[in-house]
């Protein structure tokens, strides 16, 4: 089995992914730097194949002779989404970019590189055509831009694989209430209302599970480097709108208001096709019904101001 470096293991997916990982039986290096829920790993911890560091994945005197010791690496430290990355543009720069270069430079041919690129990289496709792997990317935010442009070095070098990720929704161990489906889920049980503003811009979504699920397939498929893939579940390519209709059918008493006045800060807007990674033998098959239902059951434990990005 593998040695597998992961920076960033602490966070969203990371806290998801690393238990699956030591399953599988592979030995798991964890460099993060706790910038948010210190706890998610500290059952992983105890596990004699995981090695928990807390530091910064910037520092090249540190990642550097991990790196060298790895035969994977996932880099998903990130500063996550357009409000976070506007809040310091600096370490948006230094972490989502410069320090998965940085990975890159470090690695050799004989090493595979697994990358969460985002599929808002796409942002604002053309009404009524999926956006493939080949279609123009076109980020509208600084972090869609650094995010892209990471991409672009690792695919260059050829030892990586990147997903543009769909938007992810789900329950983990390092929340994130802030994503639009685990958001509106939140808003749905606790205040019961949300407004909408441009209700019917389309995006992919993606649960937890098979995001990490897709990082597990492409450790088996190390011959697909060279490659990027939508990672998302094709199934939906949902409106907001149409996203409220599905939480609505499980909390009948929610209701949403669609406000003609005012605009939303992210301006996504594209259906995704994930034809590419199905046919190589991938499909996230967790629907977004099913998040929901997980969430309403995890909600009640969670506060919000703790499980948020910004």
């Amino acid at each position: 089995m593998a040695t597998i470096l992961v920076t960033g293991g602490a966070g969203y997916i990371g806290s998801i992914l690393i238990p699956k990982l030591l399953i599988d039986g592979h030995k798991v290096i964890s460099v993060d730097n706790l910038m948010y829920e210190p706890t998610s790993l500290l059952i992983p911890a105890l596990h004699p194949n995981c090695e928990i560091i807390i530091g910064d994945a910037r520092d090249r005197e540190l990642m550097k002779p991990l790196i060298e010791k790895s035969d994977v690496i996932i880099p998903l430290a990130c500063l996550t989404g357009a409000p976070l990355c506007n809040k310091d543009k600096s370490a948006a720069i230094g972490v989502n970019r410069d320090a998965v270069v940085m990975c890159s430079e470090l690695s050799t041919s004989n090493q595979l590189i697994i990358y969460p690129c985002t599929n808002s990289g796409y942002g604002v496709g053309q009404d009524g055509i999926y956006c493939d792997e080949t279609t123009p990317l076109n980020p509208i935010s600084l972090y869609g831009r650094v995010k892209v442009e990471a991409e672009k070095a690792l695919l260059d070098k050829g030892n990586a694989i990147t997903f543009r990720l769909a938007t992810v929704f789900g329950v983990s161990p390092r929340p994130r209430l802030d994503l639009l489906v685990n958001d509106f889920t939140y808003r749905a049980f606790f205040d019961r209302a949300v407004i909408l503003f441009e209700a019917d811009f389309k995006r992919n979504y993606l649960h937890i599970d098979d995001a990490a699920d897709g990082f597990r397939f492409a450790i088996q498929r190390p011959e697909l480097a060279g490659n990027c893939f939508n990672l998302g579940y094709s199934e939906a390519n949902l409106s907001k709108r149409e996203l409220c209709i599905l939480i609505q059918k499980q909390l009948p008493r929610f209701v949403y208001l669609i406000s003609e006045i005012g605009e939303d800060i992210d301006k996504r807007n594209y259906i995704i096709s994930n034809n590419k990674i199905e046919g190589e033998g991938f499909k996230a098959k967790r629907s977004v019904d099913l998040g929901i239902k997980e969430l309403i059951k995890a909600l009640p434990l969670l506060k919000r101001n703790q499980f948020a990005n910004i």
